[in-house]
């Protein structure tokens, strides 16, 4: 096995920002690949050809096997894991592993696998990509929790990966999910500004259920706007600081179970 650390995006990182010009994890789609470098092409999508270029290409037999894509969050996420394919057997087996080694600390599992909410992200390069994202921690701060947290997941998927390669089996297993259903945004008012914030009892509820009538937003003179869905949901990536600027204010989810097929590397 061959593991490389690698920073995706220096520049961000010196001026402690999450990018330059242009959200890096947002442009591993097939026009920005193959975009002319020019003067003007943003900093972001000649780092991702770059980054393409050694962990790829994209979509090919050459390109890694797995990609650890690793984030901190300003929501209370704590230890969770991204999934982007229901049935990548390997990477689900890969997640309960990680689960069952963060026992009894939670470590829950988000699946984007809708297609109009699923983005073209760094660790799509792979043919098995894995999200981690740990919070809250904010841009610029380092918490040893937190750092804590990271560490032990990646090195989970990196003795999974051990034994798989040792040819270790791992029989059939389910996990739950979480599922993406649709982003909230934020109210706004005629010129596009915030009108209202996340309701103080909605803060903090990551994982948690999004029942019709609780308290969603509270607007700046105190009006409290309730969810009025029919069913109840589930919330993730509450408040969360990068997505301001994206208009989510946090994410529907519904619970389910993945079930994956016993995987075995078997020798050529």
């Amino acid at each position: 096995m061959e593991v490389r650390p690698f920073i995706t995006n220096p520049k961000a990182v010196e001026k402690c920002v999450r990018y330059v010009d242009t959200d890096l994890n947002r442009v591993f789609d097939t026009q920005s690949l193959s975009e002319q470098k020019t003067e003007n092409l943003p900093y972001e999508i000649t780092r991702a050809q770059e980054i393409n270029s050694i962990f790829g290409p994209k979509g090919s037999k050459d390109a890694y096997d797995v990609i650890l894509d690793l984030h901190n969050t300003t929501a209370k996420m704590g230890a969770s894991l991204i999934l982007e394919d229901s049935k990548d057997d390997f990477t689900i087996q890969m997640f309960n592993y990680i689960q069952k080694s963060m026992a009894p600390e939670p470590c829950s599992v988000l699946l984007i696998e809708h297609p109009k909410i699923k983005y073209p992200t760094t660790r799509s390069i792979a043919k098995h990509p894995v999200g981690i994202e740990v919070g809250p921690q904010p841009q610029g701060v380092v918490r040893a929790d937190i750092l804590e947290k990271m560490r032990k997941m990646v090195i989970s998927a990196l003795d999974f990966m051990h034994q798989f390669n040792e040819g270790s089996e791992f029989p059939p297993c389910s996990i739950e999910v979480f599922k993406v259903l649709e982003k909230i945004g934020y109210p706004r008012n005629e010129d596009g500004e915030l009108s209202a914030i996340i309701h103080k009892n909605l803060q903090d509820q990551d994982w948690k259920p999004l029942n019709p009538g609780d308290p969603m937003f509270i607007t700046m003179d105190g009006k409290v706007i309730p969810y009025e869905g029919e069913d109840s949901v589930y919330v993730v990536f509450v408040n969360e600081a990068a997505y301001y600027e994206k208009n989510e204010a946090f994410i529907k989810t519904q619970k389910m179970t993945l079930s994956a097929q016993g995987v075995q590397c078997k020798s050529i």
